[in-house]
């Protein structure tokens, strides 16, 4: 174990670092996550995108009805196909008698109309379209139910394992489920993919048909960073939200559901952001190319490869942090020659209060070949007086 001090690098770790723990296999259990903040949501999910820290999760895979939230789905599909080079912004949809009869909130599309892939987009994030969404279905994969099975196999290949999309408007179904996890997988690969498209999400209002009708995401005009996203709400799965906001450098995207208002909602997803900004800071810990240990090898030139850090390291911590945090390097050992360099052979495991353990990789700093026939017998010799030495004790 050796103190990691925040912020952090390489010559800025303790001494103790040669108490070095060697280990035959790696498991360490992670911290509980966020344990000192309740919500009232009856699940939920909150990630720190640059990091990846998970700062709250509750019943965050329990597959639920997501609502409205599962047009993010719908959206990726089109944005999809937009960067696919399928279709382009302004290629035009048709309508069909089944997409204009759609309950619920709509865009009040009719047959008569041909919107354009754009105006679809803007009909799903800003008005919630649940016609729009069929719209989109129909003109992708020929029917709804096609495209229901096309977008549950793309939820998989994103890793939403919990996850089984029934229609393309989130309208109440037996088996249209998704879990709080997947919807911020959803909404961070929609972020960090398609940032082209992302605005379309908070534009505050959309004129369709001389029908004007306003975003229905909350937060938008708070001052506290919300940039987008995608709420929800049925009878059976109450108010619920996919939400991201942003302040300086830091994002997070936060998911909630199960809630009992509008009002409730709005107040639950504020509460959430000002506490994952004031509550957690993010801190520069280490560099790429600190050098923090050494490890043995075995049959190599060099009896022991330095173990570096391949990438920049920051660490989200809980505010109330200040002194420095507990890690311990793991790895199998001895290592067998040869050796490159860059080559990952073990891994740091830092603790951080309130949250999971942050693992690091470690790669060897440089190149160990392997040892010629000197290497060989020493080798030979040492593993013959251990064994000696062994057999000894035990006579």
């Amino acid at each position: 174990m050796f103190a990691l001090m925040l912020p952090a690098a390489a010559a800025r770790i303790a001494r103790g670092m040669r108490s070095l723990c060697l280990v035959a296999a790696a498991t360490v259990l992670a911290q509980p996550v966020a344990a000192s903040f309740e919500t009232r949501a009856t699940a939920a999910y909150v990630i720190d995108l640059g990091t990846g820290a998970v700062l709250l999760e509750k019943d965050a895979d329990v597959p639920l009805p997501p609502a409205s939230m599962s047009k993010l789905m719908t959206l990726t599909m089109l944005f999809e196909a937009i960067e696919d080079g399928r279709i382009q912004l302004d290629t035009t949809f048709s309508v069909s008698t089944r997409a204009r009869l759609m309950g619920g909130s709509r865009m009040f599309v009719e047959e008569r109309h041909r919107p354009t892939a754009e105006d679809l987009i803007r009909g799903i994030a800003v008005l919630s379209g649940n016609d729009a969404s069929v719209v989109v279905a129909e003109g992708l994969a020929g029917t709804e139910e096609a495209f229901a099975r096309l977008a549950t196999e793309r939820a998989r290949a994103l890793g939403m394992r919990n996850t089984t999309i029934a229609n393309a408007s989130g309208w109440p179904h037996p088996e249209h489920r998704m879990s709080m996890r997947d919807l911020a997988i959803l909404a961070r690969h929609i972020i960090e993919s398609f940032p082209r498209y992302y605005p379309y999400l908070s534009e505050e209002n959309y004129t369709w048909n001389n029908i004007a009708q306003d975003n229905r995401l909350p937060l938008l005009a708070a001052g506290i960073g919300v940039d987008g996203l995608k709420t929800g709400f049925t009878s059976e799965a109450g108010y619920s939200l996919t939400g991201s906001a942003r302040q300086g450098n830091r994002r997070i995207v936060f998911v909630i559901g199960g809630l009992a208002s509008e009002r409730e909602r709005a107040e639950e997803a504020e509460r959430i952001i000002n506490w994952a900004f004031r509550q957690f800071v993010q801190r520069d810990a280490l560099r790429a190319g600190d050098r923090l240990a050494e490890a043995e090898v075995w049959m190599g030139e060099a009896a022991r490869v330095g173990l570096m850090v391949a990438e920049d390291v920051e660490l989200l911590v809980p505010a109330s942090v200040q002194g420095g945090l507990n890690g311990e390097i793991l790895y199998r050992g001895p290592i067998e020659a040869p050796v490159r360099r860059g080559q990952q052979l073990a891994e740091l495991v830092i603790s951080v209060p309130d949250l999971q353990d942050v693992r690091v990789p470690l790669v060897a700093a440089e190149d160990v070949p392997r040892g010629g026939f000197v290497v060989r017998m020493r080798n030979a010799a040492t593993v013959a007086m251990r064994r000696i030495m062994g057999e000894a004790a035990v006579f």
